[in-house]
């Protein structure tokens, strides 16, 4: 495992970092946990959660792991997206509960998507109210999750009260993305990279993306991973493990390691502006939807025919993978709910038009 300086916090994590969001069967607590400690077993020291994750398990599960773990050789990352100081002090004091550990080494603002959002988190006294957490010794390190892009997180950087950075960045969206990534660098944050892997579109799309792969990758997976490692700016790339066979393959990445040089990073840049703009990494926060339309099904949906270049394959991908009506997209109400909120900025309503038209699979 290769490890890195996190900012200037004086700790060194993991350069692959485990997170507990995509948990296969978050019901069963043994195996979830089981996960995490064969990520530990392959030097993994940085473990990711957050509230409401896998239906409001995944701190559970976490801590269900740590409590067999050697004190003093991991750090747990949790996160609260509450604007008002008492409710994220109630959500601090939860997870600590929760995860059984008596500090977090790295605590989010959470999901930050635009200044507006990050102007209400202060003014509803959320920040004051982790900054005093930390004065009270209940976390270490006050962090940003962000999902602002084209520079806008610059100024928030800027005003030097984070000392990290959760940042959406992988080789297919690191274009729009980059500046963001190097600003915290050059400011001095640890920079922990979510999605590294697409929300799991670029290993389900293994020969669409094998474009990415350099001499000395052995698959699009090896791929993006060092991708994310090779840049100086990244300290670790978050890989939500959903299940413990999951893991090996990831740590296996960073064998025999040598980042890629300056000049193959930029010619992997024009290629995805050429040819992979607008694709949806599944984040989610697209939802809650006003009229319960499963937004992320259909974007998923709408993935493929970015990637195959046709309709064809859509009927089959709404009924067998996701057991929807295209009809279901048609009772969008264009409130633009989903896309003030998408992190990506995709044209969703656009999008939920298109697939409603889509003549359904017939049995």
């Amino acid at each position: 495992m290769i490890y890195k300086e996190y900012g200037k916090t004086g700790k060194r994590i993991s350069a692959i970092s485990a997170g507990n969001m995509r948990h296969r069967k978050p019901e069963d607590m043994g195996a979830s946990a089981a996960t995490m400690l064969r990520a530990y077993e392959l030097g993994v020291n940085y473990f990711d959660t957050a509230p409401y994750y896998c239906d409001d398990r995944s701190e559970d599960i976490l801590g269900h792991a740590v409590r067999q773990m050697k004190p003093g050789t991991f750090y747990v990352s949790t996160k609260s997206m509450e604007s008002t100081g008492a409710k994220l002090r109630d959500e601090i004091e939860r997870s600590l509960e929760r995860i059984g550990v008596d500090t977090i080494d790295f605590f989010y603002i959470w999901c930050v998507r635009n200044k507006e959002g990050w102007e209400q988190r202060k003014a509803g006294g959320a920040l004051d109210a982790a900054l005093q957490a930390k004065e009270d010794g209940l976390i270490k390190h006050l962090v940003l999750s962000s999902h602002m892009t084209y520079g806008e997180a610059d100024s928030v950087i800027d005003e030097g009260i984070f000392e990290g950075i959760l940042l959406g960045y992988n080789a297919i969206n690191f274009p729009v993305r980059q500046q963001s990534v190097n600003k915290a660098h050059e400011a001095g944050l640890g920079v922990v990279t979510m999605n590294p892997l697409a929300g799991g579109v670029i290993p389900q799309n293994p020969e669409r993306f094998d474009f990415l792969r350099g001499p000395n990758d052995r698959d699009v997976i090896s791929a993006a991973l060092r991708f994310n490692v090779s840049q100086p700016a990244v300290t670790s790339a978050l890989v939500g493990f959903s299940c413990e066979e999951e893991v090996e393959p990831a740590i296996q990445a960073l064998e025999n390691f040598e980042p890629y040089s300056s000049e193959y990073i930029r010619a992997l840049g024009e290629k995805v502006r050429d040819n992979f703009a607008g694709l949806c990494t599944g984040c989610g926060y697209c939802l809650p939807c006003p009229v319960d339309i499963p937004i992320p099904y259909f974007m998923d949906v709408y993935n493929r025919k970015i990637l195959c270049g046709g309709d064809e394959t859509l009927p089959v991908r709404l009924k067998y993978q996701w057991d929807i009506e295209p009809t279901t997209a048609a009772t969008c109400a264009a409130c633009g709910q989903c896309e003030e909120k998408c992190t990506q900025h995709l044209p969703i309503i656009e999008r939920l038009e298109y697939l409603s038209k889509i003549p359904p699979m017939q049995d």
